[in-house]
Parts: C-alpha cells; sequence; structure tokens
C-alpha cells in the first residue's frame, strides 16, 4: 500500500505516534508500505517553523529531508498539474496546503492518511488516523 501523508500525520509518525491508531501505525511502519511526504508539506512545515508556530530539534531546512530519511519516507513533488488540480475541486477545505495534497492524491492514484474529515467529502481515498 502506498499512502500521502498529511503534514501532521508525518509529524505524528515521528514525535506523537499514540495520536495514530495502533493497527494502522503498525502498517506506516511496515517496510513494504510505501509512505510519501508532498513538497506542499515541506513547504507547510518550513513557514510554520519560521513564524514560531512549529517548534522544532532542528532548523526545518535540516530536520525535514534528515527525518524524511530515517522514516523511509519518499519526497512527492509539486507538479503544475497537481497545483492547476486545486480549481477543480469543491471549496469544502479552505487550507491551500490540503488542498494541493487532496490534488495530488487525485492525480496520483493516492490514499490519504490524514485525521481531517473535511478530506472525506472530496473524491479521494482517504484513511484516518485517529479513532
Amino acid at each position: 500500500m502506498t499512502y500521502l501523508l498529511d503534514t501532521h500525520v508525518w509529524l505524528w509518525l515521528l514525535s506523537d505516534p499514540e495520536r495514530i491508531r495502533p493497527d494502522l501505525l503498525s502498517e506506516l511502519r511496515d517496510s513494504r508500505t510505501r509512505l510519501l511526504l508532498s513538497a506542499a508539506s515541506s513547504w507547510e512545515i518550513a513557514i510554520k517553523w519560521a513564524v514560531g508556530r512549529l517548534p522544532l530539534p532542528a532548523p526545518a531546512a535540516s530536520y525535514v529531508p534528515s527525518r524524511m530519511q530515517r522514516s523511509s519516507v519518499e519526497g512527492l513533488a509539486v507538479a503544475h498539474a497537481h497545483a492547476l488540480q486545486v480549481a477543480a475541486l469543491p471549496p469544502y477545505h479552505r487550507d491551500p496546503f490540503d488542498r494541493l495534497l487532496i490534488a495530488q492524491a487525485q492525480l496520483e492514484g493516492l490514499t490519504l492518511a490524514t485525521a481531517d474529515r473535511v478530506f472525506g467529502a472530496y473524491d479521494v481515498p482517504v484513511v484516518r488516523v485517529g479513532a
């Protein structure tokens, strides 16, 4: 299985794994499961870290790539098609980072791992990480 991780899910995997359902946590940690982190998530993390809304033990520019490598998470680039797909999405969700993740999942045929209930309103496979 391949999952596109919502930003908070990846951060929880690193520092707060008890927030993830035990059965899903086991699957996410399984070496046969492919995990993807969007460049949009790196962008979101960098912005929140820079304005002091996301404390990290190292600068975002070093934290994200090093933790991606340690957690065997692959990067997913943002393509023009992904950005343009956002315009076709109904306005259920206003967060631009989340809208981009939804567009990427739609175009790439990925399942999104998230705690965000609004994702379920879109035409995209979603696995909820919490109870």
